[in-house]
């Protein structure tokens, strides 16, 4: 059965007031989670609210008992690996193990360029990611002192105290669409690959890809889920939908064309149906209406029930 949560955009005017009015919503109707960026800004101004992530997290893991949560994704362009991994094991034993740590290489220039941080290029971006999620996973899942000498990062008998309470410490998420380097090191290290943006067809390509990776690292096919985060457009009513529509400056078969989910509630359920059966087990569907409260209600009425 397709599990549904929500992804917001923390980037795009989040502030204290709405986060909290978003995760307590999240938690009442009824969603498998609630997923946020990890965005100083956006790629284009004008600059909006972006209430920190690790912070927001914490509150999110004190205030709620049911859904899951994590970033999509906290990158190692500016998340220190040993930073990422101390906070990660404190937000999920303070959650009771709710947390997924989501992990990514980094890609929006404009955020790098105005807060000074070396986003690297593709090659190089790529090769900190992997020894990142090498340094994570050891300090992590290890009991012993860690020890790790790479170019961009090095760890000298290194340990997180306390240890996890949860065993190996929270999942750990890899999020991208790429067959070379994203998909291999999702089979190697990732307890979750979540693909973005991506027609179902797509989906099933990459998943059937993944499947021949996850056997040649002789790990079983059960042992990562697969997940998408893609946009949606949904409205409660047609002329709500209309309107929305509108406001992305396409046309719904254009949009969909993009792999956004976009309708009424039997549309929507429809499109939904078709990500479950190209082998998309949680959807995260991105929720831009940080106000809009009403419709989340709407959207969980039409596809929870």
């Amino acid at each position: 059965m397709l599990e549904i949560a929500i992804m917001i955009e923390g980037q795009n005017g989040l502030t204290w007031p709405r986060w909290q009015r978003i995760v307590r919503a999240v938690e009442d109707l009824g969603f498998a989670g609630l997923y946020r960026s990890d965005h100083f800004t956006n790629a284009n101004p004008p600059d909006k609210e972006s209430l920190e992530l690790w912070i927001s997290l914490t509150w999110l893991a004190a205030n709620t008992s049911r859904i899951e949560f994590g970033p999509l994704v906290t990158p190692f362009s500016f998340r220190h690996p040993a930073l990422t991994a101390r906070m990660a094991a404190a937000v999920d034993d303070l959650s009771n193990g709710r947390l997924t740590l989501g992990l990514g290489a980094g890609w929006q220039e404009r955020e790098h360029h105005l807060f000074g941080f070396d986003l690297l290029d593709m090659t190089g971006r790529f090769a900190r990611f992997g020894e990142g999620l090498e340094c994570v996973t050891r300090l992590l899942q290890s009991n012993e002192p860690v020890t790790f000498e790479g170019k961009y990062f090095q760890l000298r008998e290194a340990q997180v105290l306390p240890r996890p309470q949860r065993r190996g410490g929270p999942r750990i998420l890899i999020g991208g669409n790429g067959f070379k380097r994203t998909l291999s090191l999702a089979a190697r290290y990732a307890d979750e690959w979540n693909a973005n943006f991506i027609l179902p067809e797509q989906f099933k390509k990459a998943n059937q890809h993944l499947d021949e990776l996850l056997k040649a690292n002789n790990r079983s096919l059960d042992s990562v889920r697969r997940s998408l985060m893609t946009g949606c457009v949904f409205g409660k009513t047609e002329n709500d939908l209309k309107n929305k529509v509108a406001s992305r400056g396409r046309t719904q078969n254009e949009l969909r064309k993009r792999g956004i989910i976009v309708g009424n509630a039997e549309q929507t359920r429809e499109q939904l149906r078709e990500l479950s059966e190209a082998g998309v087990q949680r959807v995260m569907l991105q929720w831009l209406e940080l106000d809009d409260l009403e419709g989340l209600e709407a959207l969980a009425k039409s596809v929870l029930t």
